[in-house]
């Protein structure tokens, strides 16, 4: 006996409206009438001709997003696919793991709770030394990334990097932790998010030589070729860290710019050069910083701020104006 739907009255073609749940299928024709438009109920999980209501399929799959989703990204993360394939775990997230936790061994017998235990040694003892290196630095690579706050893509990046200095012998005499901690370094400058290597030796716990040593070594055999950071780069970050607004940042970068143009800064730290330039921007703008507190921030010292401000005040012919501004700030 044909399942039948409920015929729409007054319509002798059902219009997808009509339906609250229903989708169109392509390509199919209805056994009963002939007729080539059908659709889909998600909420039923049939697909019924349009015209005649005659079930054609049922307790079909759905595929659909486990729950709705604001944007296409959401809606990516949410449908029945498995977590995606991802570079920061050493099996790519693939390998299953013997069940550890201590709630799923107490269900069973004791003859089978030893069974998992052995299961485990043996799971442990089989993986190649290459894939307990990737684990133990991935797990470094993860804190790291943590303390200094970066974003997934350097982390991504960081990690498939590892994964081929590995394959190419490069990590052999050398710490784990010290090639871990060039490359984050190396990625960081080469994705325009440049960090300091004593903000990465203090991370790490590594010597800032030894990182510096180790960038050097791992640059050479993966041909990294990274241009010196610059100013700019360091502004985001560092206004961040001093409570700046945008208008603050967007006059730092003016000035910088303008410095560039006129050769100034050419030759100098690009730490010093970016505080001495927050700190012009935040008097011009009323936001004032002191230079101790700058240097204690950026870990930069007093006297490089204060020589790096002398030179940009004097180049950009803005003295007046600065030393104007500090006394309307200090009364």
């Amino acid at each position: 006996m044909a399942k039948k739907k409920k015929q729409i009255k007054a319509k002798k073609v059902a219009e997808p409206s009509k339906f609250k749940e229903a989708k169109p299928v392509a390509g199919r024709v209805c056994p009963e009438c002939g007729y080539t438009q059908t659709f889909t109920d998600t909420s039923r999980g049939e697909v019924y001709c349009a015209r005649c209501g005659y079930v054609i399929s049922d307790t079909i799959i759905d595929f659909s997003p486990e729950r709705r989703g604001g944007d296409e990204e959401q809606r990516r993360a949410r449908t029945r696919t498995g977590a995606p394939i991802s570079p920061i775990k050493h099996d790519k997230g693939l390998t299953t793991q013997v069940g550890r936790s201590r709630g799923e061994t107490q269900k069973v017998s004791p003859e089978k709770r030893e069974q998992y235990g052995r299961l485990q040694k043996m799971q442990s003892r089989i993986g190649e030394s290459k894939e307990r290196n990737l684990q133990l630095a991935l797990t470094e690579l993860q804190r790291l990334v943590s303390y200094l706050g970066l974003p997934k893509s350097i982390h991504e990046q960081t990690a498939v990097k590892y994964e081929e200095a590995v394959n190419r012998g490069l990590v052999r005499g050398r710490s784990m932790e010290s090639v871990i901690a060039a490359l984050l370094y190396a990625v960081c400058r080469e994705q325009g998010s440049p960090r300091t290597l004593e903000e990465i030796a203090d991370a790490s716990s590594i010597e800032r030589r030894e990182i510096g040593r180790a960038y050097r070594y791992v640059s050479r055999a993966l041909k990294i070729r990274i241009l010196p950071a610059s100013a700019q780069d360091y502004i985001p970050r560092f206004a961040s860290m001093l409570g700046l607004s945008e208008k603050v940042q967007a006059a730092a970068i003016r000035i910088l710019n303008d410095a560039r143009v006129k050769s100034i800064i050419s030759g100098k730290g690009p730490k010093g050069v970016a505080a001495a330039a927050l700190y012009i921007a935040a008097v011009m703008g009323y936001e004032k910083r002191t230079q101790r507190e700058i240097a204690e921030a950026l870990a930069v010292t007093e006297v490089t701020i204060r020589n790096r401000f002398k030179e940009l005040v004097s180049a950009l012919g803005i003295e007046k104006e600065i030393d104007e501004r500090i006394k309307e700030l200090e009364e």
